[in-house]
């Protein structure tokens, strides 16, 4: 009862964020909460949603919320904030801070801070922790994107993803491994579907764990999100995973 209330508060301060100009928000429910090949939410149905701030500056802002299944007891929901600074055109760049935080399992939480720079329809990202989920250990994230139009509003997405560092074997019991994802998206008036083979079966040691409690297992992957304020609505990123790390 409280999860539900929680998500419903989210809804609606997201929409009333929005009907300020400087404001905006997401709202995605997907059937798998996939982050770097890992499974949060036992391979189950997700709700997620985010307010978020952008100055005509570059500066931005946010939190983004979803429900998350690690097992038995807390945490049920993750909630992270972010801060960044970003532009350009032809070259798109950003960099900034999330700082993810698990209410009722602190022990969990964890800063990170990331760089970006794309063309076009590629992305390339580096993110690195001092303290990857709350081990006091480091841990790097290196990531391609792709978003490639397609005619009749369709998209081509790929996604690869390099886990490395002492934070990594600290967590999940490898010192490093790849992950990775291929799909289609497709926009239809304010609303933006995906589907997705998501695969970090890489990850040997969570590699279909009992109940699928962070398995790491290939899988698919749907997902339908949008953004608001409707009136003017970019389309929503055909992935929508994690606007904290558009942020994402």
């Amino acid at each position: 009862m409280k999860l539900t209330q929680s998500m419903a508060a989210l809804v609606l301060l997201t929409s009333a964020a929005a009907a300020q100009a400087e404001f905006s928000g997401t709202l995605t429910a997907t059937s798998d909460y996939d982050w770097r090949g890992v499974t949060q939410s036992a391979q189950d149905p997700a709700l997620q949603g985010s307010i978020d701030f952008a100055a005509e500056n570059g500066f931005n802002a946010g939190v983004w919320a979803s429900t998350v299944d690690f097992g038995s007891g807390d945490p049920n929901v993750e909630i992270d904030l972010y801060a960044g600074w970003g532009g350009g055109e032809t070259f798109p760049w950003g960099v900034g801070i999330v700082y993810y935080t698990y209410p009722g399992e602190s022990s969990f939480n964890f800063p990170e801070v990331y760089a970006s720079l794309g063309w076009e329809w590629v992305t390339g990202k580096i993110s690195y922790s001092w303290d990857f989920a709350g081990t006091s250990e480091t841990a790097f994230y290196y990531e391609g994107n792709v978003e490639y139009p397609l005619p009749a509003d369709f998209s081509l997405l790929g996604h690869i993803g390099y886990s490395d560092g002492d934070g990594i074997e600290a967590a999940y019991g490898q010192d490093n491994y790849m992950d990775w994802s291929a799909g289609l998206g497709y926009t239809w008036s304010h609303f933006d579907f995906s589907l997705k083979w998501v695969d970090g079966s890489d990850l040997k040691t969570l590699d279909g764990t009992p109940d699928d409690i962070s398995s790491s297992e290939g899988r698919v992957i749907f997902t339908v999100g949008t953004s608001f304020p409707w009136e003017s609505a970019e389309p929503v990123e055909g992935d929508m995973e994690k606007a904290k790390e558009a942020a994402q």
